[in-house]
């Protein structure tokens, strides 16, 4: 039976909004909609530049709406957690009342049947804006406008950064390949699979050979060499960000493993500062002892299972020019 994995990624950032969309976010904490003058149209929301020929536009706003009519929608009957409602939904485009483009945003209505093309409705403001384009938690239909909760009033700064933390979560499945290769790490022993019909040797628990598409299996496994060569590596200098753990440079290095052509990419290196990497350098396996074991899920780029990385095992350099284009 496939196992699966359940990971979220998640990439906070800042940015900054600028004379055209700041306006228009610092607007919404006012409970009003602003668009810009484009010649004789009005483009909600506002844009920097003209759409159809990218001439910069002067920032000659127009408050709209805040009713509008409805040109175009589509039901939304099973909502994830990344829609704006918890509950069946109507994303449309919406005229606002004075402008020439559509606004995408969400309805609340009761019902596909309650959906009409022309029909008119209103915003629902958020109780508290912050100055996101949320802070319209949606429209609804006729022409009068609600606030969610209590109406907390407008800020008085105006808005000009906005903070975002942008997410995915996917599930991935995990082969049987790479189970039994994290399970070898907790015996010390770095697996890898030979394909039984072209006879390559990959590692990181790879399910199948991509040139031959055999699916590896027991029989397939075998013991790789816990010395090698590294043969390229990248000095990293960390940025603060949140999340960020490391706060002083470090290596990520290629290692060519010993008797065979495999390559383990972006492995850490262990009591080796980041000055005396160089291609050419002797190193080996640096496993985790059962206290600081922690199962990353065996995923290259990193933690290989238990391995914690490579260390110089003292032996002379390989002087070979050629070590440079190994990366895989």
């Amino acid at each position: 039976m496939t196992r699966f994995v359940e990971s979220t990624i998640t990439f906070p950032y800042k940015r900054s909004l600028g004379p055209v969309i700041g306006a228009f976010m610092s607007a919404l904490t006012d409970k009003r909609i602003l668009g810009i003058r484009n010649g004789a149209e009005v483009i909600v929301p506002p844009m920097e530049w003209d759409p159809r020929t990218g001439a910069e536009l002067a920032p000659d706003f127009v408050e709209v709406g805040p009713a509008g009519t409805v040109e175009s929608w589509t039901w939304v009957p099973a909502p994830s957690v990344q829609h704006p409602l918890d509950r069946p939904f109507a994303f449309a485009f919406i005229r606002l009342d004075g402008a020439n483009t559509p606004m995408f945003h969400a309805i609340d209505a009761t019902s596909p049947e309650a959906m009409a093309d022309g029909m008119r409705v209103a915003p629902r403001w958020r109780g508290v804006r912050e100055g996101r384009i949320n802070d319209i938690v949606c429209f609804v239909p006729g022409e009068q406008s609600e606030v969610e909760g209590t109406d907390a009033g407008a800020q008085i700064e105006p808005v000009v950064l906005m903070e975002y933390l942008a997410s995915i979560t996917y599930v991935n499945p995990v082969s049987p390949t790479l189970d039994r290769v994290v399970d070898a790490s907790r015996e010390r022993r770095l697996l890898g699979q030979q394909c039984p019909v072209c006879g390559r040797i990959y590692a990181g628990g790879r399910g199948h050979c991509p040139i031959d598409a055999v699916v590896f299996g027991i029989d397939d496994d075998l013991d790789l060499p816990q010395t090698g060569t590294i043969t390229n590596f990248a000095i990293v200098t960390p940025t603060q960000y949140p999340g960020q753990t490391e706060t002083e440079p470090f290596v990520r290095a290629f290692v060519l493993l010993d008797g065979v052509e495999v390559v383990l990419g972006y492995q850490p290196v262990v009591e080796l500062p980041y000055t005396d990497v160089r291609v050419g350098q002797r190193v080996a396996a640096v496993w985790a002892s059962p206290a600081e074991a922690v199962d990353t899920g065996g995923q290259m780029g990193g933690t290989f299972g238990q391995l914690i990385g490579w260390m110089p095992n003292g032996e002379p350099d390989i002087e070979n020019p050629d070590l440079v284009n190994r990366i895989f």
